[in-house]
């Protein structure tokens, strides 16, 4: 059928039809530029058929928006008079309608780039009309650059531009010819007019008055002391216009904030005017309902209208009846941050051309009048154009379609791309970043699995990775429905400020699907909600029930129709859905961590000091407050958005697990380490390790087996740690052989008081870093390795005793430092420490003592010292001497060194003072007297002198100290009880025998068991101590005789002597005067005697005879004492109380207490001098 095309006489375009057509058929690229109304959009692409075009393929016809590529796709087919489908149709992201009559197509920018996909070279169009090119947008802006790409190659394809008169010749000048091409000139540019009327502009800055005085002439004089208020200003210029004809007032604001505000004000001022009395206030924005948006364009005509809009009516929407404008000045610009990696809308001027946009709406029906909040000299330094959104916005979904379609592979490819205007470096960077952020790139540019399966999910990246894991996670219905939500405006209505009892019924709807962990399960309480809603309701029934609960139906049907496009899309990528309804609790965790790996850089961790969060690449933001998260404040939170408007907010949030980011993005996190160190508890080398994720710590410290991470430092610090420094728990014998021999070494060292005789660690490190292999990083490694290297060479790790020594120990002298004393037939060991640093400690040569023989030894031998320490010892006691004397013996250590050959010489250490000796050595040396005394040995260093250790028979020390003599004061009753345990005389020391002792009675000889608490028990114990004293005073010989053993202690078939107590009568038989017994080798002394007890007496031993001697009198006196009856009682009666008052005045308290003690001194003069020592 011939379609009948016309053109409406009444439209601009109509007259410049010639033109049009003759400028389209010769050039393969033509700009038309006309204003808005001028009819461009419906009637070129009926030139294009006219001419021929539709015959070698379809006229292909973009428009920036859904709704204007259907209403504008059913104007042509009206006109055309076909129906909508057949000759003239449409295709948008959820429908079309299109068939095989089809010569012309309606479609949106983004369905074009989508069939480039599949064909490159839209072989299946003839003709490509882009409208709305002046809006520049990255979808226009990407066709624009890959038109002019394939242009050369598809000669028989028409491109024609259509733009409003904002800057056409830079489409011109974009489509000149290649250079392959000899004519290289700009696209022709047919400018069509507008269909306008005369426009005033009056400038009312708000440094003016209002009313313009000065008529905008900003003279000095006329300005104000302060800048009006703007909303002030606002009022002021409706109070101006209200003087002119009637009219609407279309009022331009920069967002839904100033417009509630400037609302709120005009209401006020229009109470308060009688004039404007009647004037109805509308505001328009993009999250009104649509009833109240219908408003806006539904004039009544009854009275004026003040329309109060952001900048969406400045080209894309027509307000009718519009006769007056106020412009702000204003607009929220989206403006993506390089920065902060976030789209941003901050406040900014606009363009002298949005500024032009804005007067013009005033000129469509008849003269207008427009008043700028601003002066002409502000206008005049604006910026001619805004920017286009491809220097402004995130480029990731360009560059992903771009590498898609195989139009580049990298960076570079991206910068040389024919845009109109190409973006920044910076910008380019910052979307392969986020591609990269998202896995949808390979290393090399190209693009990855999870970048091809993005390519074909028309939704954002971000999105589009959410439900890419979502599908490997089990939850692809609850995340796709998510990601249509985000992909749409709130369906949640609030309904506006002066309408209060509304906004408040309308938060109490929608509090029913709040959860306060997450917004995003807002979101699906809301889906399941309306899904059950739908199933009992009819569908009239629904649309009431979402108008009562404050829900926009027609975006739950986009909301609806997104997600079933989104299922249809999924499907081929081998993703599809669970029936049944969606699932927000039991899949919580798995949504979330399918949502955190689109919103990776939109983490923010609380900052509890400054209220706010930390976000990735040092971003601060706060919670919004519309978010059920605001007074929340959880530790960690992920945002579907960061938008900064007065600040940096963010929207949708949810709670999460920091972890879940190092699970779905292990390729971006950072990890770092520090403080590796062995552990002997787990027998590793551990570290902490740090993971961040955009400078976002989430994880701020983790203890890991660095083995892992760098297995060379592992094995390094395994063999100084483990293997050197013996810091470890082994079973090897290896490692017990060579810690012995290490050892011997070390004792060596402290003999010869040196540090440089063992070979250093640096060396021991060599010796194992040599032999062990090099898997080898931990105990449980070296375990492996060990057990099948030691098959082959049992002895590979065993250290080589003359290896161990350095150089310089092969001249030592080990007899000058020998391992035990020899005096007095007794062998003492020495222990040796070289600690001269330390507080405390026993620095020098120690010499462990029995305390059983310790009053037998004398202390001058040991001020000789052993022979190694000789010269050190005779240097600190010449340098002791007072000058005068010192100064005859200089140099002090040349002196001695001589002076101790002397010595070893002439005189034996065993006999000799060391003192006398010295002076008679050093007189003989130099000549020179040294007095005697003159040696002040306090000033001689302590490691000098040596230390004595007691031990009792078990080997405890009882004490320590350089004072010989002192000890022996201190230890007196230990070194009695060590004596008596060892002659046997400790009560139950023996084994009971009903012999008689040696020299008394078979009764007395032993005490009974039990005695004095006293048991069998304890007796073998105290036993088995006199052996262990016998054992340490052989120095670990066999004990000789031939008496019966056990357990290395002489054992006496008889007691010498058995110590008694609490005795009132002489119960000892015969005492004699000392008992002695050979104990390994050495003759042990002692001396029996009756002591005093008070109330009794009894028998012990003592070391000496002086001691018994003393002790002995006072036991008989003390015996002889409770035999005889006192006479207290008779003297006290005889006394008169004068008497007993004199005799009070004693130091013995009583008079009592006087007349014992004469008692006691009575007997003490009666008791002759020589002792009994029997009964008799």
């Amino acid at each position: 059928m011939a379609l009948t095309i016309s053109y409406p006489a009444d439209l601009p375009v109509s007259e410049r039809r010639a033109d049009i057509m003759a400028a389209i058929a010769a050039n393969q690229v033509t700009i038309i530029a006309g204003e808005t109304g001028s009819g461009k959009t419906t009637q070129i692409p009926k030139m294009c058929l006219e001419l021929g075009l539709a015959e070698h393929g379809l006229i292909g016809h973009t428009q920036p928006r859904r709704l204007a590529a259907r209403t504008v796709a059913e104007r042509i087919a009206e006109e055309l008079q076909v129906d909508l489908g057949e000759e003239v149709g449409y295709q948008v992201r959820f429908t079309g309608s299109v068939g095989r009559k089809t010569k012309i197509k309606l479609m949106t920018d983004g369905i074009l780039l989508a069939e480039i996909q599949h064909d490159r070279m839209l072989r299946k169009y003839s003709t490509i009309i882009i409208d709305e090119a002046h809006e520049r947008s990255l979808n226009i802006d990407f066709i624009l650059g890959y038109l002019r790409r394939i242009l050369p190659e598809r000669p028989d394809l028409k491109v024609i531009i259509t733009s409003a008169t904002i800057d056409p010749e830079r489409f011109a000048a974009h489509f000149a010819a290649d250079a392959a091409v000899e004519d290289t000139s700009p696209a022709p540019i047919i400018e069509v007019s507008g269909r306008t009327y005369p426009v005033e502009i009056r400038y009312r800055p708000l440094d003016q008055p209002p009313g313009g005085l000065d008529d905008g002439d900003g003279g000095a004089d006329s300005e104000l002391e302060e800048e009006r208020d703007p909303l002030d200003a606002v009022c002021d210029a409706v109070d101006e216009l209200s003087l002119e004809a009637p009219g609407d007032i279309l009022v331009f604001f920069s967002g839904e904030r100033e417009i509630r505000d400037a609302a709120d004000a005009l209401r006020a001022r229009i109470q308060s005017t009688a004039r404007l009395r009647g004037t109805e206030v509308l505001p328009l924005f993009a999250r009104l309902s649509l009833e109240e948006q219908h408003r806006v364009f539904r004039p009544t005509g009854s009275h004026r209208r003040i329309v109060l809009a952001t900048n969406v009516a400045e080209t894309s929407l027509t307000v009718p009846g519009i006769k007056y404008v106020i412009d702000t000045g204003t607009a929220r610009i989206s403006r993506y941050s390089h920065r902060t990696k976030v789209q941003r809308l901050p406040i900014e001027r606009v363009s002298q051309a949005s500024a032009n946009q804005r007067s013009g709406r005033s000129g469509r029906v008849s003269n207008g009048i427009a008043i700028r909040l601003y002066s002409e000299e502000d206008f005049a330094s604006r910026r001619p154009f805004t920017e286009p959104e491809i220097l402004r916005t995130s480029l990731a979904a360009v560059i992903l379609q771009m590498a898609a379609m195989g139009v580049t592979r990298s960076p570079k490819d991206i910068a040389e791309f024919p845009f109109v205007e190409p973006p920044e470096t910076k910008a380019i960077n910052d979307g392969v970043a986020l591609l990269r952020e998202l896995g949808a790139l390979k290393d090399d540019g190209g693009l990855s699995a999870v970048g091809r399966k993005l390519a074909q999910l028309p939704v954002d990246p971000r999105l589009g990775r959410m439900i890419v894991e979502a599908g490997s996670r089990g939850s692809v219905k609850e995340v796709m429905v998510l990601a249509a939500a985000l992909t749409i405006q709130d369906p949640r209505e609030r309904p506006s400020a002066d309408q209060p009892a509304k906004q408040q019924q309308a938060a109490e709807k929608h509090k029913r699907f709040v959860d306060e962990n997450s917004d995003f399960t807002a979101y699906l309480n809301l889906w399941r909600y309306l899904q059950e809603k739908q199933d009992e309701l009819s569908s009239t029934q629904f649309r009431k029930l979402c108008k009562a609960e404050f829900i926009n139906y027609l975006r739950v049907r986009e909301w609806q129709d997104l997600f079933q496009q989104l299922r249809q899309l999924a499907k081929p990528l081998g993703i599809t859905l669970p029936a049944g309804p969606v699932d927000p609790v039991g899949l919580h965790e798995q949504i979330h961590i399918s949502l955190l790996s689109g919103l990776l850089s939109n983490i923010g961790l609380y900052d509890q000091r400054k209220r706010e969060y930390a976000g990735a690449r040092g971003t601060r933001f706060a919670v919004f407050p519309g978010s059920a998260l605001f007074k929340k404040s959880p530790d960690w939170v992920m945002a579907a958005e960061l938008v900064e408007t007065s600040r940096l907010w963010a929207r949708v949030v949810a709670r999460i697990d920091p972890l879940w980011a190092e699970q779905v993005a292990p390729h971006l996190v950072k990890r770092t380490y520090s403080e590796p160190h062995w552990s002997r508890k787990m027998g590793s080398v551990m570290a902490y390790e740090k993971v961040t994720l955009y400078g976002v710590p989430i994880v701020p410290q983790r203890r890991i087996n660095y083995g892992r991470i760098d297995r060379e430092v592992a094995r390094e610090l395994f063999i100084r740690h483990a293997l050197v420094e013996g810091d470890w728990k082994t079973h090897h014998t290896f490692f017990s052989r060579n810690q012995a021999r290490l050892a011997e070494v070390e004792e060596l060292e402290n003999r010869l008081r040196r540090r440089d005789l063992r070979v250093d660690d640096e060396t021991l490190f060599e010796f194992y870093d040599q032999r062990i292999g090099t898997e080898v990083v931990s105990e449980r490694h070296f375990d492996s390795w060990w057990k099948t290297a030691r098959q082959d060479q049992p002895d590979l790790l065993d250290f080589d005793p003359e290896k161990l020594l350095s150089e310089d120990a092969a001249e030592l002298d080990e007899a000058a430092f020998p391992s035990v004393w020899h005096q007095a037939g007794f062998e003492l060991p020495l222990t040796y420490e070289f600690s001269p640093l330390t507080p405390g400690a026993h620095d020098g040569v120690t010499v462990t003592i029995p305390v059983l023989f310790l009053n037998q030894l004398d202390p001058k031998p040991f001020r000789w010292q052993i022979p190694g320490q000789r010269v050190e010892l005779v240097t600190a006691l010449i340098k002791s001497l007072p000058k005068q004397v010192r100064k005859n013996f200089v140099p002090a250590p040349d002196v001695a060194r001589t002076a101790v050959a002397a010595l070893a010489a002439d005189f034996d250490p065993a006999q000799d003072d060391l003192e006398a000796s010295l002076e008679l050595a050093l007189r003989r040396l130099r000549g020179h007297i040294v007095p005697p005394g003159s040696w002040n040995w306090s000033a001689v260093p302590p490691h000098l002198l040596m230390m004595f250790r007691i031990v009792d028979a078990e080997g405890r020390v009882l004490d320590e100290s350089r004072d010989l003599e002192a000890l022996k004061a201190s230890l007196a009753p230990a070194v009695s009880r060590a004596i008596a345990q060892s002659l046997g005389a400790t009560p139950g020391s023996t084994r009971p025998a009903g012999g008689p002792g040696r020299g008394g009675r078979g009764k007395a000889a032993t005490a009974p068991a039990g005695r004095n608490g006293r048991t069998d028990h304890a007796g073998r114990g105290a036993a088995r101590n006199a052996g262990s004293a016998d054992a340490a005073a052989r120095g670990g010989q066999a004990a000789p005789g031939g008496a019966p053993a056990r357990g290395g202690l002489v054992v006496a078939e008889a007691p010498a002597v058995a110590e008694r107590t609490g005795e009132t009568t002489w119960a000892f038989g015969t005492i004699e005067r000392e008992v002695s017994r050979t104990i390994g080798g050495h003759r042990v002394t002692g001396f029996p005697a009756v002591v005093d007890e008070g109330t009794s007496v009894g028998l012990k031993v003592f070391p000496d005879a002086g001691q018994q001697s003393t002790v002995m009198r006072a036991g008989v006196i003390r015996l002889l004492s409770l035999r005889i009856p006192s006479p207290a009682k008779y003297v006290l009666e005889h006394l008169s109380n004068t008497e007993k008052l004199t005799f009070s005045q004693n130091p013995h308290g009583s008079v009592a207490e006087l007349i014992r003690d004469c008692s006691l001194a009575a007997i003490d003069k009666l008791v002759p001098e020589e002792l009994p020592w029997t009964e008799d």
